[in-house]
């Protein structure tokens, strides 16, 4: 390099800050499409979130655990008028019915009201289906009682002033109403092969299966009616509470007869399915998205 040319040094062949730098945002154009373009983005996956939690619940919902609202006065004081129960619809593919059980079962083919027959619509009808499978609509009547006895147990009162199952005398005090009677009136049955037996907590005010000799099943109702074993109270909070089945059911000498059930293939207590059942998936759906973006 000679005397007379021109150093050009390190910053000569660098852009002056005037000039953009290649493939920058011009100002005033493209930044504000990328800032739209990451709004809409946010909003998608939002939306995807938010649908994709409402399908979770709806399946759960549908086939897993359910929430009934318990709206009489035949389950004191174990179950209160509005208490929440979550119902767990699966348990009996795992494990037959047992006595000391709280289930929640339909009317159909036992107290009733029988649901009316299915629209002749057939796009009415896979309507109706579709709603019923989900949890969102039904035409029957649910209840919810205590299993006493199972299929070919000899229920009967009273002896001593208890009801026997198999001749064993059950010590309902853990659970029946206070200063209530097992049951106001004598009876003796035996349940039919595929039923079950089930009488209220508050016995005094409860139509139960004393109080439908004539039904089909002589009172006891269909195993496959069951929907479900409750097995927590969850709202109001002060009753928050397990359901677990009294000591009085786990006396040995009632197994030792006992028939066994196989798995699932006054006022009465018919529940009201409660709405709250979505909103689990719902709330979900705020944490979901942050988690996904901090990930990002």
């Amino acid at each position: 390099m000679t005397d007379d040319q021109e150093d050009p040094g390190p910053l000569a062949s660098a852009r002056t800050s005037d000039e953009p730098a290649s493939g920058a945002p011009e100002p005033g154009t493209t930044a504000p499409a990328a800032k739209a373009r990451k709004k809409k983005s946010f909003g998608r996956e939002l939306l995807t979130i938010v649908v994709a939690a409402a399908v979770l619940t709806l399946l759960v919902k549908a086939f897993v655990i359910q929430v009934y609202r318990i709206p009489s006065a035949s389950m004191e004081n174990t179950l209160q008028i509005g208490d929440r129960v979550l119902v767990n619809k699966v348990v009996y593919h795992f494990r037959g019915i047992a006595r000391g059980d709280v289930v929640v079962f339909s009317g159909q083919d036992s107290w009733g009201p029988d649901a009316p027959p299915p629209s002749g619509n057939p796009v009415v009808r896979v309507f109706d289906d579709v709603l019923s499978g989900l949890g969102l609509h039904s035409d029957q009547t649910y209840y919810i009682k205590r299993v006493i006895g199972l299929p070919g147990d000899h229920v009967a009162c009273c002896t001593d002033g208890k009801v026997t199952v198999n001749g064993v005398p059950l010590d309902e005090g853990q659970y029946l109403y206070p200063d209530n009677p097992p049951s106001r009136f004598t009876f003796k049955t035996v349940v039919p092969p595929g039923h079950l037996w089930v009488m209220g907590d508050h016995r005094s005010d409860s139509d139960d299966s004393r109080y439908h000799p004539d039904d089909p099943g002589g009172g006891a109702v269909p195993e496959n009616q069951v929907v479900g074993r409750a097995f927590l109270i969850i709202w109001p909070p002060s009753q928050l509470r397990d359901l677990p089945i009294p000591t009085t059911f786990q006396q040995a000498a009632l197994h030792a007869g006992a028939a066994g059930a196989g798995a699932l293939g006054g006022g009465q207590a018919a529940l009201a399915v409660a709405p709250v059942a979505g909103a689990a998936g719902i709330l979900a759906a705020p944490v979901l998205l942050l988690r996904r973006r901090r990930r990002r």
